[in-house]
């Protein structure tokens, strides 16, 4: 996958470029961008667009780069870490408390909770970005960072290049991530709607926030134990085709050990795109969270707008992304940039 290089990185703008015999063009590029802005980093924490354009200018190069070669093999990772940004986001803020590893301090951290393992995926992509970007910038791109990044590129390139925008950056990474809050905190599949509404007014977004990310279930997989609530003996308004072809796939009583998969959209289920909204109205889909919007005139009116307005769903996932990774941000006073991003740095 090819990916466009600023101007400052063709060959005819640097003579340095002879000098660099066989690197590849865009390993030369970043490393020419960091020697160039090295130390010139502004002051400061604020989150804004364009925050690494002098501290690191190759951040989001780098990120995308990564990213879009572990989509192009896997589309499921994509879909993983844009629920890695909202798992992210509602615990503990956007502070990429979901990647660290237990340790002996912390033997249950939030990426252990059962809203999170065995199920969210796309931890080593974020950790192959990170490497990269601390042989080019070290100690400079926070982990909080490349998850929004991340998330943002993943809706690129899954979405086919619809879903676009800038994000905001100059994050801090968190050192407290807890099991227990996973659960606290992150919506499980079969709350209703008053029960989501809820939930995400706690973090400060809306019911138009709620509708708009649950679009996100228009990729991606979904474990049976996530769903059964809805399968026969239960009562369900799901549309009997889809109930027949899950109870081929899923065991009657799903455990650890037996817990297969399924994709959430069983019309185009490795594209990004609003069809999740038509499989909704269809009563195709998987979670009672998912009918619950559709009970609610209010709900099920954004749903319609989604489902049948061109262009209208990709514009406000990508606003209500930008929204999202503005939750409870971390400062210099109780955060860091993390060398590692599955340990903090005095451990």
């Amino acid at each position: 996958m090819q990916l466009p290089l600023p101007d400052s990185c063709h060959p005819h703008t640097h003579s340095s470029f002879k000098d660099m015999g066989r690197v590849p063009i865009w390993i030369a590029c970043v490393l020419l961008l960091a020697a160039t802005c090295q130390g010139k980093g502004a002051p400061g924490h604020r989150v804004r667009v364009g925050y690494y354009n002098r501290k690191c200018p190759a951040a989001e190069i780098i990120v995308r780069s990564v990213v879009g070669k572990a989509v192009s093999r896997n589309p499921g990772l994509g879909a993983g870490i844009i629920r890695m940004a909202f798992h992210d986001c509602f615990v503990q803020g956007c502070d990429a408390s979901v990647l660290l590893d237990p340790t002996p301090a912390n033997p249950r951290p939030e990426k252990l909770g059962p809203p999170n393992f065995p199920s969210l995926r796309g931890f080593e992509v974020i950790d192959a970005a990170k490497a990269v970007l601390e042989r080019v910038c070290p100690g400079v791109v926070s982990c909080a960072d490349v998850i929004a990044f991340a998330a943002r590129d993943s809706a690129y390139f899954l979405s086919g290049y619809k879903i676009d925008y800038k994000m905001p950056a100059g994050r801090f990474d968190g050192s407290v991530s807890l099991e227990s809050e996973s659960l606290q905190f992150l919506p499980p599949p079969f709350f209703n709607l008053t029960q989501l509404v809820d939930s995400f007014k706690a973090k400060n977004m809306n019911e138009d926030d709620l509708v708009v990310l649950s679009g996100a279930h228009t990729i991606g997989v979904s474990h049976c134990s996530s769903f059964t609530d809805r399968l026969p003996a239960n009562p369900s308004d799901m549309n009997p085709g889809l109930t027949r072809l899950l109870q081929s796939k899923c065991p009657v009583s799903p455990n650890f050990t037996n817990d297969p998969t399924v994709v959430q959209d069983i019309v185009t289920p490795n594209r990004m795109d609003n069809k999740y909204y038509t499989n909704l109205l269809k009563r195709n889909v998987l979670f009672t969270s998912d009918a619950a919007l559709l009970t609610s005139g209010k709900t099920a009116l954004k749903v319609m707008e989604n489902a049948f307005k061109p262009g209208s769903w990709e514009k406000k996932f990508a606003k209500a992304m930008v929204k999202m990774a503005a939750i409870e941000l971390k400062t210099a006073a109780n955060g860091e940039i993390r060398r590692n991003c599955r340990v903090v740095n005095k451990y």
